[in-house]
């Protein structure tokens, strides 16, 4: 049985984003299955002590002209040509994570997936905004008015504290983060790194 390759995230990350346009390739060509596990990215950073770049490289803008060019050269080498900078950014996504849980239990996970990352890397829309996150629910067929009423739900709220929680006793500090077995890999240019892991393990 081969190995599943973990993968952490966050809506707010572009990185994430990314990283998440080039699973069906990598899907394709390993016959790997990814399996998206949400976390809160703000819970993270406070229990690790850890900043988004913006904030860390505040003070180097040498340092963030070299993210972003970094981040341009990705997407043109992977033909990610739907990217957009989000102007809203960054957002608070505990919304859209607790979304993650209910879609999960609810049926409509993949495609709640795709709406979120497109809705905010795609269509650059403020999807912290509820009115604006009710629209979009509305856009894959989901009934916003109850899906955003049992967001409030305890369950959901625990779930993604457990789930963000338990990424941090795993060592992770930030997203788009990857396990394979238990092999940790961050950052969008790691994937190549996760695609020969996931092979070892596959061929030992």
């Amino acid at each position: 049985m081969n190995p599943k390759i973990e993968f952490y995230f966050d809506f707010g990350s572009p990185n994430a984003y990314l990283a998440y346009r080039r699973i069906p390739e990598i899907q394709k060509r390993l016959g790997a299955e990814f399996e998206m596990k949400p976390i809160l990215l703000g819970g993270v950073f406070k229990a690790t002590g850890n900043q988004s770049p913006m904030m860390a490289f505040a003070n180097v803008p040498a340092k963030l002209a070299y993210e972003r060019l970094e981040m341009t050269r990705f997407i043109k080498r992977h033909g990610i040509s739907q990217f957009r900078q989000n102007p809203f950014f960054p957002v608070n996504t505990m919304m859209l994570m607790r979304g993650s849980i209910l879609a999960r239990q609810t049926g409509v996970y993949d495609r709640y997936i795709e709406m979120v990352f497109s809705a905010m890397w795609e269509k650059s829309l403020n999807m912290g905004d509820e009115s604006v996150f009710s629209e979009q629910l509305g856009s894959i067929g989901i009934d916003s008015n109850d899906f955003i009423a049992k967001l409030s739900d305890s369950d959901i709220k625990q779930q993604l504290v457990e789930a963000t929680e338990e990424a941090v006793q795993r060592g992770i500090f930030g997203s788009p983060s990857f396990f394979v077995g238990d092999e940790l890999f961050f950052g969008k240019d790691r994937l190549d790194d996760v695609e020969r892991e996931f092979l070892l393990k596959t061929e030992a």
